[in-house]
């Protein structure tokens, strides 16, 4: 919490495959974007909600799809994700690689990973691969 960075993943994707705006269109639906500096029980400007985005163009659709999403009301308070440019990413520690797959059974994944994970599955359905 004290080094300005937050916990996030980088995603490298096929553009012919899936969209950016597709990828936002997820980001924002199993998250909760209203809540500052939290998600869930984790607390901290490391667990604030945001998107870094790596062209004009992704800067650009990203706050296009937040404007539009923060309009349609589908939250009861207003989004809170910062878009910003990114910079350097830092790999997390290896223990936290592939989290969830590993430790799908404790705890913290049972009550706050699953209900996104089961969200994103019934949502997003077409997105998995078959």
């Amino acid at each position: 919490g004290r080094t300005g960075h937050a916990e996030i993943i980088q995603i490298e994707f096929d553009p012919g495959v899936i969209s950016y705006s597709t990828l936002l269109e997820v980001f924002w639906a199993v998250h909760d974007p209203t809540t500052l500096n939290r998600q869930g029980a984790d607390k901290g400007t490391q667990y604030r909600s945001v998107v870094f985005y790596h062209s004009p163009e992704q800067e650009k659709s990203a706050k296009k799809i937040m404007a539009e999403i923060d309009e349609a009301n589908i939250w009861d308070a207003p989004i809170v994700t910062e878009i910003t440019k990114a910079s350097t990413f830092y790999k997390a520690e290896q223990y936290h690689q592939d989290y969830y797959n590993q430790n799908s059974e404790e705890g913290y994944c049972k009550i706050v990973i699953n209900p996104k994970v089961i969200k994103f599955r019934k949502k997003f359905q077409h997105l998995l691969k078959q």
